[in-house]
């Protein structure tokens, strides 16, 4: 039986404001928004769609077909420490 879980990883970009798809495990995936929460309804969308043209064999999997999703974060910032 085939087993699969979908992870993407999305960075922050400081200069265009918005969260991008740095790294995914989904075939074609490209995708950018301003929040974390506008991301999670694109890829909510894009990645089914993504997975049906692009993963045939998720045809292998039995109704109803669900498969897990991990979506990660990541935002660099730097701090300023108090002085003392």
């Amino acid at each position: 039986m085939l087993q699969l879980e979908f992870k993407v990883c999305c960075n922050w970009d400081d200069e265009a404001g918005v969260w991008y798809v740095a790294e995914s495990n989904v075939p074609g995936l490209s995708a950018e928004a301003p929040t974390v929460e506008a991301m999670q309804m694109l890829l909510n969308k894009r990645i089914p769609e993504l997975a049906q043209l692009n993963m045939p064999e998720l045809l292998e999997l039995p109704a109803p077909r669900h498969v897990p999703f991990d979506l990660i974060v990541k935002r660099h910032t730097d701090l300023r420490l108090a002085s003392t």
